[in-house]
């Protein structure tokens, strides 16, 4: 019997649903500077800010992302350790990040 390697094992009726462990992504290291750029590519036109080079665990990036939505009064989402904030106001996102802290450049467009 041949078994092909692109086929995983889905459910069983021995042991019922089988799940596979989820590998932990390792937090990307960068230079210390978070970075905000302007992007509109795939989004009909509709520009967003992302914010990169945050060194922050997932449960500490959600956080940020929630506080700069609020702040900023859109929405946005966390992809990729990557914050997307749906506002071309990328000053105010600027302004609240430096009061966290953080060292911020203003990047690209």
């Amino acid at each position: 019997m041949r078994i092909d390697p692109n086929i995983a094992l889905v459910y069983s009726t021995d042991k019922g649903r089988i799940d596979q462990p989820k590998p932990q992504t390792e937090i990307p290291t960068g230079d210390g500077i978070v970075r905000i750029h302007k992007d509109s590519k795939g989004r009909k036109g509709k520009g967003v800010s992302v914010i990169k080079g945050l060194a922050l665990d997932e449960k500490a990036l959600k956080e940020l992302a929630q506080k700069l939505k609020k702040q900023c009064g859109c929405g946005g989402t966390v992809k990729d350790f990557c914050i997307e904030v749906q506002t071309d106001n990328r000053e105010q996102i600027k302004s609240i990040l430096e009061k966290l802290n953080f060292t911020v450049k203003l990047a690209g467009g």
